[in-house]
């Protein structure tokens, strides 16, 4: 996770955190367009998230909820004004993309998938958002109202000649979509953080909930790809995982789902 050491502008933040802020130096973690991120080093470390007006909700929620299960740092502050914010505990180690675990990406795919799989078998009765798939599909059909389709983060389209392909397929079959297992929702390397190899938590959780567990596989197999500059550990990861209890043919849809947006 990348930081850069700023100078705070003290107005850039609610008063509730300057006492934090002050006297500490502070870096800017931010990795997207989205959402600003500082880290503030002082004692074992926070994270401040800032983003528009009611999006970190649900993420404060979910994050809450991950801690109490022990997947997640510890909500420390939710707070909602102009915009929202959100403070967390750092949580120990290095996310999955730093260099000692890219060095090795066979014990990293392992890895990778046996916390997922982890993840999968916790109960959910209790999570606070038990429907994901609902606004899953609401997101794809309002990014296909708007023209949104992806051409970059997915650059063969997964074989779709065009958006209305892509959206056929999601209508035809998006009733086999199931709010059965506890996802992560971007289960993507920079979102799993280990402590030497060892899972320590789950970060960036505004996607998660009860949903399908193929979305997380889909986003686990594209995301040692990306990061890995291969496909070569697609196969080892849904192995390692149990394909037993994988639908393949899933993929083509959540990705017909994901190629908006």
């Amino acid at each position: 996770m990348e930081r850069k050491k700023i100078t705070p502008n003290m107005d850039d933040f609610p008063e509730v955190f300057h006492t934090l802020i002050r006297d500490s130096k502070i870096y800017d973690s931010s990795c997207s367009k989205e959402a600003r991120v500082v880290y503030i080093d002082k004692d074992n470390g926070y994270y401040l998230k800032s983003a528009p007006k009611g999006s970190l909700k649900t993420e404060a929620e979910l994050t809450a909820y991950f801690h109490k299960k022990g997947l997640a740092t510890e909500v420390l502050s939710y707070y909602s004004a102009e915009k929202d914010w959100m403070l967390t505990e750092r949580v120990p180690g290095e996310d999955c993309t730093y260099f000692k675990y890219l060095e090795d990406p066979e014990r990293l795919c392992d890895t990778f998938a046996g916390i997922l799989r982890e993840l999968h078998s916790v109960d959910f009765s209790d999570c606070p958002v038990q429907n994901r798939i609902n606004g899953y599909l609401d997101t794809a059909l309002k990014n296909y109202k708007e023209g949104n389709y992806d051409t970059e983060l997915f650059p063969d389209n997964w074989g779709y000649s065009s958006a209305e392909e892509a959206w056929r397929i999601l209508e035809e079959n998006k009733d086999l979509l199931k709010n059965d297992t506890l996802i992560h929702g971007d289960y993507c390397l920079p979102n799993i953080m280990l402590d030497d190899w060892r899972f320590s938590g789950f970060i960036d959780l505004g996607n998660g909930g009860v949903g399908d567990k193929h979305i997380d596989l889909f986003w686990g197999a594209w995301t040692l790809n990306f990061n890995l500059k291969t496909d070569k550990y697609r196969n080892r990861f849904l192995d390692a995982y149990g394909r037993s209890d994988i639908e393949e043919e899933m993929f083509r849809v959540i990705a017909a789902a994901e190629v908006f947006g």
